[in-house]
Order: C-alpha cells, then sequence, then structure tokens
C-alpha cells in the first residue's frame, strides 16, 4: 500500500541526470516507485506541481555528536532539507573514552545534563539511538579521541603498546558502526601525531573500507605542506581520502588553491582515492583555544587555566608564531567574531569591539575571556572572514568537490535555542544552491543536486541513501527552487532559509507546508564494515 503519492513534481535523482517531471511513491519507509503514477492508490496524495523533488541532502561533515544528546530535533538542518549528517570530524568524536570527565570537558557542545555513561564507540551509538533524532546520523571516529582514550592529555609520541592499542580501539570502534575516522591536525592533539602513526591507524580502516576525513594541518602560507601530508598517507595506507573544507586560509598565497587542486589530481594520478568538500561561504569557525599553543593545553583545562592566570605562561602564549589564524599575527581582530560565550553580550562583535569596550588589548580580552570561561573554555566558538570566493568558485567548478555545513544541528527552541554553530548553519544548503547555482550558475541544478546527495552517498559507502530510486530509503526535499533564499547574517545567524516546502526522513514529514512537524523518525546509522 503506497502511504504518500508525491504528484507532478520536478524529480531530480541525486545521480546528475537530467530532472523529469514524475511521481514518487513512499511506502514502509522507502521509495516504492517513480513514474506516471497518477491513478495509483495512495494513502496521501501532495501535488508538488511546480516544485523540485530531490533525495534528502547529505551533510558530509559536521560536530552535531554531543548536541544530538540534549536535542535531537535538528531544525537547523531538516528545514532546509538534510536529511542525514556525518559528525564526529576534525578528530573529534565522542568514543571512546578513556576518563569519562575528561571526555565531558572536551566534547564540541556538550550542554549541561549530557553525560558520558559509554565507553566504547558502540555505547556512544547506543546512547543516540535512545534520543528522537530528526535526521539520520552516522559518524566517524575522531583520532584525537583515540589519542585521548590511551595517552590523555600527554603531548608526546605513543610508545609501540600505545601505538598498538590506538590502533585496536580504531578497528574496534568500526566494527561497531563508525563510517572511519577523521583527523584534526591543526588541533591538540592530532598536532602531535606524526605521518608514521597517522598512517598505521589509517591502513586499519582501510582494511575495513571506511575512509579517512582529515582537517589538514596548514591551509595558509605552508599550505602545500599540509595537502601534502593527507595525500601521503592516503597513498601509502591505501584508504579511501576526504579533504575537509579545503579552502585555504588568510595568509595563503593567491596561487594555493589552484596548486593545491593540481597536487589531488597528481595524487589521483598514482591511485590516490581522493575527494574535497568546501564551506559555501567564507566564514571560517573554530575553538577560541585553537589559537594556542599545543603545551598551553597539555594536562587539560585545569592545567590551561592556572597557565592563564600566570603572566609570564600569557607572554608566551602571546608570542605563538604559528596560531591557528594568522589573523591574529596581522593583528585583523577586526575580522574575528565571537559566536559562543559564557558572556552572552560579546555574540556577534568583534573581538576588536568587545576589547573597546573593555578597555584591555585584543589578545588580554581573548585570554581573559578564556579564563573566566573557566572549565568551559574549550568550548568558547568564533568566526572570522578567512576563505576567499574566488577559491570557492574554482573548487565547486570540479565534479570532485562535495558542499557541507562544518557545524551543529540546532533548533530555535528547547535546550539549544541560544546556541550558534556556525554564521551559515541554518542555511548552508540554501546559500549553495541560491548563491553559487543560481546565481552564479556554476553548475547545473541536477549536478548541485548530486553534490548534495549522491556525492557524500558515495564517498562515505551508502548505498540506499543520496539516490531517488525505487528500494532506496525515502529521504526527500521538495523545494521551490526559484525562492530557495539564504537568510541569516552576523547579528542574526538563526534564520531558516525560504522555499523548502517538504522534507521526508525515511518516509515520514519532518517539514510539511514550510514547517516543522512533530515527527521525529532518524535513524542512527551504523556501517557494515
Amino acid at each position: 500500500m503506497i502511504e504518500t503519492l508525491l504528484l507532478n513534481g520536478r524529480v531530480i535523482d541525486g545521480t546528475g541526470a537530467p530532472a523529469v517531471v514524475a511521481d514518487v511513491a513512499v511506502a514502509d519507509g522507502k521509495i516504492a516507485a517513480i513514474g506516471d503514477l497518477s491513478d495509483a492508490e495512495a494513502g496521501e496524495r501532495v501535488d508538488v506541481s511546480g516544485l523540485t523533488v530531490t533525495p534528502g541532502f547529505i551533510d558530509i561533515h559536521t560536530h552535531s555528536d554531543a548536541i544530538l544528546l540534549a536535542d535531537g530535533k535538528a531544525d537547523s538542518q531538516v528545514m532546509q532539507g538534510v536529511t542525514t549528517e556525518l559528525a564526529g570530524q576534525c578528530g573529534y568524536s565522542f568514543a571512546p573514552v578513556g576518563e569519562a570527565r575528561r571526555m565531558e570537558r572536551w566534547m564540541v557542545g556538550r550542554l549541561p545534563g549530557v553525560e558520558v555513561t559509554w565507553k566504547s564507540f558502540g555505547g556512544y551509538l547506543d546512547a543516540l539511538e535512545d534520543k528522537a533524532l530528526g535526521l539520520n546520523v552516522m559518524a566517524l571516529v575522531g583520532h584525537g579521541a583515540i589519542r585521548g582514550a590511551v595517552l590523555g592529555d600527554e603531548v608526546r609520541q605513543p610508545t609501540e603498546a600505545e601505538m598498538s592499542r590506538m590502533a585496536d580501539l580504531v578497528a574496534e570502534s568500526l566494527d561497531e558502526g563508525a563510517w572511519g575516522m577523521s583527523t584534526g591536525l591543526e588541533y591538540s592533539p592530532g598536532l602531535s601525531a606524526t605521518p608514521d602513526e597517522l598512517t598505521r591507524l589509517c591502513k586499519v580502516v582501510a582494511d575495513r573500507d571506511g575512509f579517512h576525513a582529515s582537517h589538514v594541518r596548514n591551509r595558509d602560507i605552508y599550505y602545500d605542506l599540509g595537502f601534502t601530508e593527507v595525500l601521503s598517507i592516503g597513498r601509502v595506507a591505501g584508504v579511501r581520502t576526504q579533504i575537509s573544507h579545503i579552502q585555504p586560509k588568510y595568509g595563503r598565497p593567491d596561487h594555493a588553491m589552484a596548486h593545491a587542486l593540481e597536487m589531488i589530481d597528481q595524487a589521483r594520478a598514482v591511485g590516490v582515492d581522493v575527494a574535497f568538500d568546501v564551506i559555501p561561504h567564507e566564514w571560517s569557525h573554530t575553538g577560541v583555544a585553537a589559537i594556542l599553543p599545543a603545551w598551553a593545553r597539555e594536562g587539560g583545562v585545569e592545567r590551561l587555566l592556572e597557565r592563564l592566570r600566570d603572566p609570564e605562561m600569557r607572554a608566551r602564549m602571546k608570542a605563538n608564531p604559528a596560531p591557528m589564524w594568522r589573523l591574529v599575527l596581522d593583528d585583523r581582530w577586526d575580522l574575528i567574531y565571537f559566536l559562543r560565550a559564557g558572556d552572552s553580550s560579546i555574540l556577534g562583535r568583534s573581538v576588536a569591539d568587545v576589547a573597546a569596550e573593555r578597555g584591555t588589548a585584543p589578545y588580554d580580552t581573548v585570554l581573559d575571556l578564556l579564563l573566566e570561561a573557566g572549565e568551559n573554555a574549550l568550548h568558547l566558538l568564533w568566526t572570522s572572514k578567512s576563505f576567499f570566493e574566488e577559491d570557492l568558485r574554482l573548487c565547486l567548478r570540479r565534479p570532485d568537490c562535495g558542499v557541507m555545513s562544518d557545524t551543529l544541528a540546532l533548533s530555535r527552541r528547547g535546550p539549544t535555542v541560544g546556541l550558534i554553530g556556525s554564521l551559515a548553519g541554518y542555511g548552508w544548503a540554501a546559500r549553495f544552491l541560491e548563491h553559487y547555482v543560481r546565481n552564479l550558475e556554476l553548475m547545473p541544478l541536477e549536478e548541485a543536486i548530486r553534490r548534495l546527495t549522491g556525492f557524500p552517498a558515495e564517498r562515505i559507502g551508502i548505498a540506499d541513501r543520496g539516490v531517488l530510486r525505487p528500494g532506496a530509503m525515502a529521504d526527500i526535499a521538495v523545494f521551490d527552487y526559484d525562492r530557495v533564499t539564504y537568510k541569516g547574517s552576523i547579528g542574526n545567524p538563526r534564520q531558516h532559509p525560504a522555499g523548502f516546502r517538504h522534507v521526508l526522513v525515511n518516509g515520514r514529514f519532518a517539514v510539511r507546508d514550510g514547517a516543522r512537524t512533530r515527527q521525529d523518525a532518524g535513524e542512527v546509522l551504523r556501517s557494515l564494515h
């Protein structure tokens, strides 16, 4: 029995094939048929004439691991057509766990009441399954979590016994449902990892047909070293490789993006399975503590706070010659804005503005705010205009470039009501479709939909989502392409986009007639390595 029949839509199937006008039938959470089904019996018939019908979007890079344990509704994603996301990125997964209290302090986006009760990756997925989820969730195991489970907060190289234990934890995590491993090589503890360490772990991933998503070590003046490292690891380990948010940052030479793409082509020519993705805007966000040298965070939050109270240690921190953002070295505090802090009055304001109000130097203002945050110091978030429009356009013209959010799944109600994950977190997919596809015409709409659906499904290795075909899961987005509009701004980023009419997750309406329903039909999707 057909439960839902979407009639007369412009169907784009996610493969890049031309759009066709057709009907889509949904039954038992799956797509039952596509074609002329006007005479078919159905429990519900929905006329979508003039609207575009596509697979639900797959966000290949998010940090929703902890947020979804507090509130799984994920309105910010679902309201723009996202039906599946892949968390555990940049080395930050929330399993496996060495010491629960340490993990709770480390968790990006953790809210009060979220307690670590698990040890293994499978245990984390079990905890996630106990929540009502508005979208489907997959996760990678993070290299940072693996290292933390074995070495704690020590900044050193692992012994052979510790290295073996790390490899075992990667294997166990993949066997329990992780889709691969992520690395965050600009962050602690990824900063301390050698290529040999990473290659050994990636070989475990390759043996189980997982993939490696990497936030590379550098994307400004030494951009080529960062990309060379991850491409070399992919070659030696034989692992499927995804370079996360590839855009070079402020400080890079003008040729950096073109050169990086040439490096990818050369690696592919010698057999490396590599692709990449971009955030579809010029703003880069990260934790405030990311500008600190690795030694400042050794020993955990307590030791960091002790060092922040010590004038000599603070002077050493400020003398860091290689902060994550070169904007800091150039004193461009006017281009850096706070997104999350204990003091809500500073949100959406530049560091320069807040420093002037406080009457302190900008760098000292930042260190003061970290100290004032106490045990939540690692949760402070900011954004900067670090990326370049010309680089984004260059990437998006290539078929091996995906699009993602790098953000948190949030809601404007409930526990996450006041949180911001990124400036475009509520509308990243809409901005891609509106700005780069409709306005700039960088690609046909059919290809744009493939970048949001079939492409990430293929890279992750999931076969029954990301496409519209009989037998696939009924994750579906229905929207008025001509009216899709991104509405966010620095001052008010928590704005849902216009143009999205219906969204189905596993065959049930999560969005109906432009409004979020009470349905939370998402599932935890485990790999079958």
